[in-house]
């Protein structure tokens, strides 16, 4: 899952990416108000973190913007602004969730995952789909019969893409755009590669192909 983190400490800012890349998601950075803005309306991210007093241009003025103009990417408000009354407006202008600084990486991570599995129209606190259970803070994977499955980074970020959008039809563009970050090698080709790992680990049936356009992960019906 592809993440932009727009927060104007760089200290933070790094420090939270490499958190958040070691927890297998693919981010994104921006430093002020007027590129992250533009970012969270151009590229395809699956969540933001959106800090509040950004230079150039406030967080909150960002996500009206992209409210009205219907970019519906779930979006986590990150900052020093704890008073109810400041909860309340970024809940206004659009926010999905909330978490006041100083906070613990482990609960932003978590967040993060509950974010993004409710956004996808998944219950519970674990994804599970046709007999496959991910565990994102392992990054691994549990089939029926309980044997547990290691899988690489990208692995793991491909996987759970699929396993979040079942029964869609992903093109190779699709799934490079959500499981790189905007600096990464984005050649399309290697998701074949990743695609022929994960069906070595869980199985040819559970990810179809479709010939001219891209791969389904079957749920069970």
């Amino acid at each position: 899952m592809r993440l932009l983190l727009v927060e104007d400490d760089h200290k933070l800012s790094n420090q939270l990416k490499s958190a958040l890349v070691s927890a297998g998601f693919a981010v994104d950075q921006s430093f002020d108000g007027i590129d992250g803005g533009f970012m969270g309306e151009s590229e395809p991210y699956d969540a933001v973190i959106l800090d509040l007093g950004l230079p150039g241009r406030s967080g909150l003025d960002i996500l009206r913007t992209w409210r009205k103009n219907k970019t519906q990417v779930p979006v986590l408000i990150l900052t020093a602004r704890d008073a109810w009354q400041e909860k309340v407006e970024g809940f206004k202008a659009g926010a999905d969730d909330y978490l006041a600084k100083p906070f613990h990486v482990e609960e932003l991570t978590a967040r993060l995952n509950a974010l993004l599995h409710r956004s996808k129209g998944q219950t519970g606190g674990s994804l599970s789909v046709s007999g496959l259970s991910l565990d994102e803070d392992r990054q691994c994977v549990a089939t029926s019969t309980g044997e547990i499955l290691s899988l690489s980074g990208t692995e793991f970020r491909l996987l759970r893409y699929m396993m979040m959008h079942p029964d869609v039809i992903l093109s190779k563009t699709r799934l490079t755009e959500h499981i790189y970050d905007f600096d990464s090698d984005k050649d399309s080709n290697l998701i074949e590669v990743y695609i022929k790992r994960l069906r070595q680990k869980i199985g040819k049936t559970l990810i179809e192909t479709h010939r001219g356009q891209g791969y389904v992960f079957k749920a069970d019906d």
